[in-house]
């Protein structure tokens, strides 16, 4: 009753945090700077990504969660605790019920390590929902309907598709192939064919303004970096059709993973999923000639979410305002951890 209920979709680029009756309240990069001979943070979030590619010697910017999971526990725990502090503000007195969404495929392992950091960072119960079907919850699609809907949440990380009916998940894959893949190719695609090395930084403005996953596009921008030749500043210029060429591969296991899912989807989801078409979330569906491309390769219908960034952290809010009635149902077929 006095407590807070916060909703969490710890993605491996972005942390959103929705908070019970205000909404997506916290959206920052997933990211914490740490002096490495104090063993102290300096900065979380927006501040410490301004720092990526710019940091002395002694400080490190340091993405905790690798592929959707926890890479480092104890750097997560500290963003947990930063974020859960921010959201709930000067009501402290008691700890808050918490949603967070995991990849689909993620180990009981990897679920336990959520778990603990959570509680850890001062939250009350922990329950864990997996993102796509949070997806399709914050896209507004009716999963308890006795019929099939298709979700593929292309995150930072991680690639979730499912086929959701009756409220779970009939058929899913979760790929390792994400936003972060996306700028990895371009970095390696400009200093093997330019010879320039570039930031990650760099990357991520580069996918965002001029990236495609089909050719003939005719965006250009130019990009400064490093010469790896001379090892004097350069600045060289690309083309959307560069892009594209870096990116075939991660993009093409996309292709094939859903693909894969429509498979071994049951005939008469599959033939929902026709009717209905997919829904794509996540940052990675924002991608230049994205949603084309898997309608080609699939022949089946695809709508990109209204505002797809924050479909997870939208569906997670939709969960913590039926919380209570969805754990008397038992609806949440996830962990529950008490804190100690």
């Amino acid at each position: 009753m006095f407590g807070l209920d916060i909703g969490i979709d710890l993605g491996t680029a972005n942390i959103l945090v929705y908070v019970r009756g205000k909404g997506v309240v916290i959206c920052e990069p997933t990211v914490v700077a740490m002096d490495i001979d104090t063993q102290k943070v300096c900065a979380i979030g927006t501040e410490a990504r301004e720092m990526i590619g710019r940091t002395p010697g002694n400080i490190r910017a340091i993405r905790p969660l690798s592929e959707g999971v926890i890479a480092d526990y104890q750097i997560t725990e500290e963003i947990l605790k930063s974020f859960i502090k921010k959201a709930v503000g000067r009501n402290r007195l008691f700890r808050p019920r918490v949603v967070i969404c995991v990849p689909s495929g993620v180990t009981s392992v990897e679920k336990r390590a959520v778990l603990e950091a959570a509680v850890q960072a001062g939250a009350k119960d922990v329950y864990l929902i997996s993102e796509p079907i949070a997806a399709a919850i914050g896209c507004g699609l009716d999963i308890a309907a006795p019929h099939g809907n298709m979700v593929v949440d292309i995150g930072g990380g991680t690639t979730d598709i499912a086929v959701i009916s009756l409220g779970g998940e009939v058929v899913s894959e979760s790929l390792r192939v994400g936003g972060a893949d996306f700028e990895e190719a371009i970095v390696r695609y400009i200093r093997r064919v330019h010879n320039l090395a570039i930031g990650d930084r760099t990357a991520e403005d580069i996918k965002v303004t001029i990236g495609s996953a089909l050719p003939g596009r005719d965006k250009t921008m130019h990009v400064r970096g490093r010469d790896l030749v001379t090892g004097l500043p350069a600045t060289i210029e690309l083309s959307s059709n560069d892009i594209y060429t870096s990116l075939e591969e991660p993009i093409r296991a996309i292709v094939e993973a859903i693909k894969r899912v429509l498979e071994i989807t049951p005939p008469e989801l599959a033939a929902d999923i026709v009717n209905n078409g997919m829904m794509l979330t996540g940052g990675g569906s924002l991608l230049d000639g994205m949603v084309q491309l898997i309608q080609e390769e699939t022949q089946v219908p695809v709508q990109l979410a209204e505002d797809p960034l924050t479909c997870v952290a939208r569906g997670t809010g939709e969960v913590l305002e039926k919380l209570d009635e969805l754990t008397k149902r038992a609806a949440l077929t996830s962990l529950r951890v008490m804190s100690r």
